[in-house]
């Protein structure tokens, strides 16, 4: 196979006329630029240049080889100027996967966010729900994925990295009508005798229900069982029943219900002393990557912007009432 150094010097030769002059271009002495050429006229079986009394000439087969040579200039040029855009982002692709709750909340701020910086940086978003996030990561179809997990059933994945982006607390949801509302916050052991509206076909919220009312000290009566969210609210402003869900799965709330936090239950262990227990499960949001794969310079940005945005769901000024105000920052 043909040098590709030597290519480029013949190239050089064929522009300039000169070996001295080719020589100092690619930073080289005149003797080693004649030893150069010298080989490749070896490797190619017959004379490339003629000596002139003044500079050099290509031959036939010299000028058609220097027009490789050319072309090979040209795809390392371009394959630098790749380079130097990707570590620039000025293109290149970002894959990333999502569950639902957070596709409808922070990924859409996030999106927009990096396409208005990147705007040469494509975007690709693969759902699914965690296990198959959690595949797709290890099979590298995507580079980046939001996760989400509870204390009973932490991501512990060796392979991934994973980085907490927010806590993500459970909310009562009830008519806008009731008297709940005017209290504030309320405490699941006071609910005992509700209805209850909780998530279809083995959905996550679903455990989150019942693990919170029993931590209550009750089990929930189910009075319907719903498949998304827009349907849960829907049945809970029709007074069919409360929910519970994650907070980020309520940003585009329904103007006829109202979202309240859940209060800690006391627990009284003597007339003196009293302590509290958490029965509203928080959800941790995570950003994970492959372990094994060095993040890419887009992959870098992507992450910084979801760190941002999600600073954005956890500011402790904002009404958890009125989470959809979120959105318009």
């Amino acid at each position: 196979m043909l040098n590709v150094r030597r290519l480029l010097l013949l190239a050089e030769v064929a522009d300039r006329g000169s070996l001295t002059a080719a020589a100092e271009v690619l930073s080289m002495t005149t003797s080693a630029a004649s030893q150069q050429m010298s080989q490749l006229e070896r490797e190619a079986g017959q004379p490339l240049i003629e000596r002139l009394p003044r500079g050099v000439r290509t031959t036939a087969a010299g000028a058609a080889l220097a027009e490789r040579g050319h072309a090979i200039r040209r795809e390392l040029q371009a394959a630098e100027a790749d380079l130097e855009a990707f570590g620039h982002l000025d293109r290149g692709v970002v894959t990333l996967g999502s569950f639902p709750t957070a596709s409808a909340s922070l990924l859409p701020l996030a999106l927009t966010r990096f396409r208005r910086a990147h705007p040469q940086v494509r975007t690709v978003v693969r759902a699914g729900v965690l296990a198959q996030l959690r595949e797709m990561l290890h099979t590298g179809e995507v580079e980046l994925s939001l996760l989400w997990d509870y204390d009973w059933n932490r991501v512990d994945d060796d392979q991934l990295i994973l980085t907490p982006l927010l806590e993500d607390p459970t909310v009562l949801v009830v008519p806008a009508s009731s008297p709940l509302v005017a209290s504030g916050r309320v405490r699941l052991s006071d609910l005992a005798d509700q209805e209850w509206i909780i998530r279809a076909e083995n959905h996550p919220v679903a455990d989150v229900l019942r693990r919170a009312c029993r931590r209550a000290g009750f089990e929930p009566r189910i009075a319907y069982a719903s498949h998304d969210y827009q349907e849960a609210q829907a049945m809970v402003a029709a007074g069919l029943g409360l929910a519970l869900a994650p907070r980020l799965a309520l940003t585009n709330r329904r103007s006829d219900v109202r979202l309240l936090p859940v209060s800690p239950e006391p627990t009284a262990q003597s007339a003196q002393e009293q302590t509290v227990s958490e029965v509203a499960p928080i959800r941790r949001i995570l950003l994970a990557r492959p372990a094994q794969r060095v993040a890419t310079p887009a992959v870098q940005a992507m992450a910084r912007v979801l760190h941002t945005v999600a600073r954005g769901f956890t500011d402790p000024g904002l009404d958890r009432s009125q989470l959809g105000a979120v959105r318009a920052r």
